[in-house]
């Protein structure tokens, strides 16, 4: 709220200390050799805000339109809305006897369209185009500010008008200033511009030679965070337009974005391994993860779907904050390399404050030149300071280095003496080991030859161990067949329970083995083509004619086909029929077997029927004649 407050009463303040009769006219501007420059602010300038950016000239000549120009109430006009074009009027009064020739020069290199009208002698305007949209090769001075050329010819007051048109807000810093002074202050700005670049370069070098010596990547990542921050200062300085891509203008809209986006991040895994954040703070590392994330989506959004959104450079406050925070904290924890590091960011996030107050309109100075690029010159600091930061926290590895081979020396020969001291109580064990052994060794020995003398015995033994075993084998063979054989004959007694006979067949597989054996004891002949020659089915026991290719399955052609019972159940009521001769009733099988009444009734049925059609078979066929009942000889 206070600083809504203060945004609201700056312009204020300014008005009321700019001229006794601010609110009746425009200042004039006069031309004079005793100054060498004059930048325009407050009452020098008027402002219109054409929010529809169509009208034109010749309306805002009319009376109509000039009375909507307001006198600028603002040290350093700025043109906050990217959709309106900006109107300023300013008047020179013109000297024919001054000396040096004069420009308009545009401190903000950033602007993409400037159109200069400018009166002759009858009052007639011509326009001349500037800006960063037009190719470098087209202005008059090549230099990296906008500059108009003024006409000194008469001795009377000129209006000018300037329109600006910009994808981004933009600071309208209009300076007069003499051609003289002009190209002494552009010499001396490129020098310092080049001792700022070398210094990024050495900067840059300098940690290149320190990542070939020590292998540690955070120089690789400080190198490509101080050439993101130099491609950075070359956009915003308009270095880089002159010199990298003076014939393409569509680049000055957003490779300062990218340059930003990657000074960013750099800066953040820079910090990273540098205070090594991940053991040391591992919260805020996770929050420094989350903001690359961040980031690195908004880069995306602004790449693939609107470019103007790179204009949005008041994000940068977010991972520079952080990234500060972070700096604080591992300092207060207590590891030094962080106070360099703390005290470079320091300065940093100074400048980046000074240009956001600047940008936002909230500097209560008129800007300079110091405050316009008050955050090179931070940057330049922080390099410094972090440098040192990285100079400490390699002092400071050496040191531990060194007390780690300190200490290691001193554990190596605590572990000598140890050794020494252990190996002379070993010797010593040992020699009473070895008397010991041989004491025992004699003692062996003798038990060695009691114990071939046993083995002797035991071997005779084994040998008729062996031989008994052999008769046992003989006999168990015996009498399981012996037990086979009676269990087989109980199964077949009247007697014998559900139970009892399926221990002889207990499931499918062992009533088709059966079926099989007694289906084709005899031979095998085919009932389609009567070939003698066959192989496995596809069901189990089934056999396939090889000739033909009929398959017969092993239940075909016997009282079982068609059944739906279990076979062994159905092998069971087929005996109990055979066993009783029939005179089991379909009520007793329900309930020995847990099946319906009258599916018992029906298979019984058919049972008796083949039973009474086969009774001379039957007659003499002992236990084996209820196997006789199974095959189906229609």
């Amino acid at each position: 709220m206070l600083k809504i407050m203060m945004k609201a009463l700056l312009p204020a303040l300014a008005l009321l200390g700019a001229a006794p009769n601010l609110a009746n006219a425009q200042r004039t501007v006069a031309i004079s050799d005793t100054a060498k420059q004059h930048i325009f602010r407050y009452v020098e300038l008027k402002v219109f805000e054409d929010s529809t950016s169509k009208i034109n000239f010749q309306r805002i000549q009319s009376p109509e339109w000039q009375q909507k120009f307001k006198l600028n109430p603002m040290p350093t006009p700025v043109t906050g809305n990217t959709a309106s074009a900006y109107w300023y009027k300013l008047s020179i009064r013109h000297n024919t006897e001054s000396k040096n020739n004069w420009i308009l020069e545009f401190f903000d290199q950033t602007i993409d369209s400037i159109t200069v009208y400018s009166p002759d002698k009858n009052g007639h305007y011509s326009a001349t185009l500037l800006g960063s949209n037009r190719p470098f090769a087209a202005r008059f001075f090549q230099h990296k500010n906008l500059s108009f050329s003024l006409v000194n010819n008469v001795d009377s007051v000129r209006t000018y008008y300037v329109r600006i048109k910009s994808h981004q807000s933009v600071n309208v810093i209009i300076v007069l200033r003499s051609v003289r002074w002009f190209i002494s202050y552009a010499l001396e700005e490129y020098f310092l511009f080049g001792i700022f670049y070398g210094m990024i370069l050495v900067f840059g070098l300098y940690n290149l030679i320190m990542f070939v010596a020590i292998r540690q990547k955070q120089y690789l990542y400080y190198i490509a965070y101080n050439i993101s921050i130099g491609l950075y200062e070359m956009c915003a300085d308009g270095i880089a337009y002159q010199y990298v891509w003076p014939s393409a203008p569509a680049w000055n809209h957003y490779a300062y974005g990218i340059a930003l986006f990657a000074a960013s991040i750099f800066a953040i895994l820079f910090a990273q391994t540098l205070l090594s954040v991940r053991t040391k703070a591992p919260k805020l590392n996770k929050l420094l993860m989350w903001i690359i994330a961040a980031r690195s989506a908004f880069f995306l959004a602004c790449l693939l779907f609107n470019k103007d959104w790179f204009s949005f450079k008041i994000i940068e406050i977010v991972p520079l904050t952080v990234a500060y925070v972070t700096g604080c904290y591992i300092l207060f924890k207590g590891y030094r390399p962080a106070r360099f590091f703390v005290i470079g960011y320091t300065f940093l996030l100074m400048g980046f404050v000074i240009k956001a107050m600047i940008a936002f309109n909230i500097w209560w100075l008129p800007v300079t030149a110091f405050d316009y690029y008050a955050l090179s010159v931070c940057f330049i600091l922080e390099m410094f300071f972090v440098s040192f930061a990285i100079g400490d926290r390699v002092r400071l590895l050496r040191v531990q280095k060194k007390n780690a081979q300190v200490r290691i020396i001193k554990e190596l020969r605590e572990n000598a003496t140890l050794k020494d001291g252990l190996n002379r109580r070993l010797e010593q064990q040992v020699h009473e080991r070895t008397a010991q052994l041989v004491q025992k060794a004699v003692i062996i020995e003798q038990q060695n030859q009691e114990l071939v003398e046993v083995n002797k015995i035991l071997k005779t033994q084994s040998e008729e161990i062996s031989r008994m075993n052999v008769l046992l084998e003989r006999d168990n063979t015996l009498l399981q067949n012996d037990i086979e054989k009676m269990m087989h004959d109980r199964v077949m007694s009247a007697e014998v329970d559900f139970e009892e006979f399926s221990k002889a067949y207990p499931d499918r597989e062992t009533c088709f083995k059966f079926l099989a054996d007694l289906k084709w004891e005899r031979s095998y002949n085919c009932r389609k083509c009567e070939a003698d020659h066959y192989s496995s089915g596809h069901l189990p026991y089934s056999r396939r004619c090889t000739k033909c290719g009929y398959e017969e399955s092993v239940i075909a052609y016997t009282i079982l086909q068609n059944t739906r019972i279990p076979i062994n159940k159905a092998f069971y009521i087929i005996f109990l029929m055979y066993s009783t001769k029939g005179k089991i009733s379909s009520h007793k099988l329900s309930e020995i077997l847990s099946i319906r009444q009258s599916t018992c009734w029906a298979y019984s049925s058919r049972i008796k029927k083949i039973m009474n059609s086969r009774k001379k078979q039957l007659s003499n066929a002992a236990e084996k004649g209820w196997s006789k009942l199974v095959m189906d000889l229609e």
